[in-house]
């Protein structure tokens, strides 16, 4: 199912917490960046903290910036962005700014929790969740249900540490300030447990007066047919690839970038690519690996198109290099068409033999977009 991008923002000490545990609020990021989050949170849908956060914090979640508010209002969108926080429980306090301030709020909770919630008089929309808090449902509601395509989720550790762990986040904006607060039991960012999201990938650095801001993203694939924030940035590089195709008349442009399970890549591309007029992307991909590579057995294969079950111009098509390289995972955005050959299913040949391929239509056009000239 779609999900909205989940972007994670946060400010730490030099010692990874994100308050001191006197009565007033640490404040950690400089007035410039203060600025820019005001700015994320007037380009996305909706904001998310945990219960913890409106407890701790009293927050408002504003977009404070008139003329950021006016250009929301003049696309079209909401003066402010969807408020949304979760709670296992559902005791928050009814009087707190989260619920007064700003445009819509949403409570995710469990079916107790709305109980408890509602009798309260909480001035949001509750949405139980069922017996336990689940965070695929949620997301899955704000995409659908509330139309949410981006969400900034502004705190606390726990919600951010629940999301990294589940590989349910698609960024982490994470600004250092240059203090120690030195006490443990300070909150911190992350908490500990089991981060199956691999190494990180740094985008962006930023001095901001005199702190720093840094970008990541997610790089590791995602497990058996449960897509990650990760399978998306490394589909649509495949479709970029793709785009790199001499173009034909018989043949699809297609692209492909093998990755390992910690999130390298093993080795990317495209049809048709260097000397060989009939080489497909996974098979130009596959051939820069050594066959040997132990890495191969976890890796995944992302292909803009449904790698081929039959072809004529080599013995052995995409499907069957897949599986005889080792690799059970792939990924794609477009369901092969009858255009060259009827009845394709690279699908089922993978899956036949214990292979995990999952399909993100939302690439579909991306995917498609290099072979418009077939359609012409």
């Amino acid at each position: 199912m779609p999900f909205p991008y989940v972007l994670l923002s946060a400010a730490v000490s030099l010692d990874g917490c994100l308050d001191d545990t006197g009565p007033e609020r640490l404040l950690l990021s400089s007035p410039a960046d203060f600025d820019r989050v005001d700015e994320v949170r007037a380009s996305v849908d909706a904001i998310l903290i945990g219960a913890g956060t409106i407890r701790a914090d009293n927050p408002r979640l504003l977009v404070n910036s008139p003329g950021r508010r006016a250009a929301r209002v003049a696309a079209g969108r909401p003066e402010y962005p969807l408020k949304v926080t979760v709670s296992g429980t559902g005791e928050l306090d009814p009087a707190a700014n989260f619920w007064h301030t700003g445009g819509e709020k949403v409570l995710y909770t469990t079916d107790r929790g709305a109980e408890r919630a509602r009798g309260a008089g909480l001035a949001a929309d509750v949405v139980p969740l069922g017996p336990e808090l689940d965070w695929r449902r949620l997301l899955e509601h704000l995409h659908d249900v509330r139309g949410v395509r981006r969400v900034m989720v502004e705190g606390g550790g726990t919600v951010h540490t629940q999301l990294l762990q589940q590989e349910l986040a698609d960024e982490l904006q994470l600004v250092l300030a240059p203090l120690f607060v030195g006490d443990p039991d300070a909150p911190r960012l992350f908490g500990p447990g089991a981060y199956q999201g691999g190494r990180l990938r740094l985008v962006e650095t930023r001095r901001i007066e005199d702190v720093v801001l840094t970008r990541y993203e997610p790089t590791a694939p995602g497990a058996g047919g449960v897509a990650s924030p990760a399978d998306r940035h490394w589909l649509a590089l495949a479709c970029d690839l793709a785009e790199r195709c001499p173009p034909s008349r018989t043949a699809f442009s297609v692209g492909a970038v093998v990755v390992t399970a910690d999130g390298t890549e093993l080795a990317r591309g495209y049809s048709r690519e260097g000397d060989d007029p009939v080489v497909h992307a996974e098979e130009a991909a596959l051939a820069k690996i050594d066959p040997v590579d132990p890495r191969l057995g976890g890796a995944t294969v992302y292909s803009s198109l449904e790698p081929c079950a039959r072809r004529a111009s080599r013995p052995a098509p995409c499907a069957r290099l897949i599986l005889d390289a080792g690799v059970r995972r792939v990924v794609t955005a477009w369901r092969e068409p009858d255009t060259f050959v009827a009845g394709a299913d690279g699908t089922g040949v993978l899956t036949a033999e214990g292979a995990d391929v999952v399909v993100l239509p939302e690439y579909e056009a991306a995917a498609q977009a290099p072979n418009r000239h077939l359609r012409d």
